[in-house]
């Protein structure tokens, strides 16, 4: 008579239980580190790069645009677009002011250009690894 339960099975089940125990462990870990002192260097924003960031959202501009790689590919890649030495603030006010060929009007106020403006600077000061990675 067969036994249901044999020793070889109970070893391969531990075995299996102890790799997933193990890599969930580590998994936690990791997660743990990158979510608190992984990230310390990011300072919060202020209000106005927060106003900025709320207008860039309430005109769903990751449509078409993208910030570290995710986004739409219609319009061009802002993460590092204040720095780019050939855009830069001016180039993207005249964009947020004017439109152009694939962009809208938006008519935003001077007000509302220069708190994307600050948004947009905020990102580009922040994507430093970004920045080494291309």
């Amino acid at each position: 008579m067969p036994l249901f339960f044999s020793p070889l099975k109970l070893y391969r089940g531990l075995k299996k239980t102890s790799i997933f125990i193990f890599l969930f462990i580590s998994y936690i870990a990791y997660s743990a580190w990158v979510y608190t002192d992984g990230t310390n260097t990011v300072r919060a924003m202020n209000e106005k790069e927060l106003a900025g960031k709320n207008i860039y959202q309430k005109n769903n501009c990751t449509s078409c645009h993208q910030l570290f790689g995710l986004g739409g590919f219609l319009g061009p890649e802002l993460t590092t677009a204040i720095s780019d030495k050939n855009r830069g603030a001016v180039y993207a006010k005249t964009f947020l002011k004017f439109g152009g060929n694939r962009m809208p009007n938006f008519h935003f106020t001077n007000e509302e250009i220069d708190e994307v403006i600050a948004y947009l600077q905020y990102v580009d000061n922040n994507a430093s690894t970004y920045k080494n990675n291309k």
